[in-house]
């Protein structure tokens, strides 16, 4: 029973976080090419299997180039305007946006990997990103912002740091992240 339950086990180690990914990216799959079926394709009674997914790909893909073109720039600015002007839903769309390019964007925020030594507990030390150099905006000259996502969770931390407390790591930043969110289970290897 002993080796059965050996070989069960190996097999969820295989199985589960294949069926979890597989799950997710058919799910996104599903979704999407339901959404944009039902929007643009209501009206044509046959189903052709991903052409959802195809107009959606290209109809983001070409709004993307027109919104990056010259002429198209006071239409955001003035889009970009109303939504940070109206209440409350300048607190959503200015978060969404920043969180957006925080990892996709022109200006990719986790970028800097460092670890942070805290004080109390005594050696205790987390794993971050450097999110902000300079606080003094806010008053705090000789602080940086650090985000510490969790382990296994879409969340995380920001915590406020002396720069003395906090020290770079050399090492590609996704695989950083990598090893972050999966709790230290992912192999990374530091150039230092």
């Amino acid at each position: 029973m002993k080796t059965i339950f050996n070989y069960f086990f190996r097999g969820i180690l295989f199985i589960f976080p294949v069926a979890i990914t597989a799950y997710i990216a058919y799910s996104t799959i599903i979704w999407t090419n339901a959404l944009f079926n039902d929007l643009l394709f209501s009206w044509f009674k046959y189903e052709i299997p991903g052409l959802g997914i195809i107009t959606g790909f290209t109809l983001t893909t070409i709004f993307g180039y027109v919104m990056s073109r010259t002429f198209a720039r006071p239409i955001v600015f003035l889009f970009e305007k109303l939504m940070t002007k109206t209440p409350f839903i300048n607190i959503v769309y200015n978060s969404l946006k920043d969180l957006t390019e925080a990892f996709v964007g022109e200006r990719k925020k986790f970028t800097k990997p460092v670890v942070v030594e805290f004080s109390e507990p005594f050696g205790m030390k987390r794993f971050g990103f450097i999110t902000e150099d300079s606080l003094s905006h806010f008053g705090l000259e000789n602080e940086v912002a650090v985000y510490c996502p969790h382990s296994y969770n879409v969340s995380g931390n920001l915590y406020i740091v002396p720069r003395d407390k906090v020290t770079p790591i050399k090492t590609d930043p996704t695989n950083f992240m990598r090893f972050v969110v999966s709790g230290g289970v992912t192999k990374t290897h530091a150039n230092v």
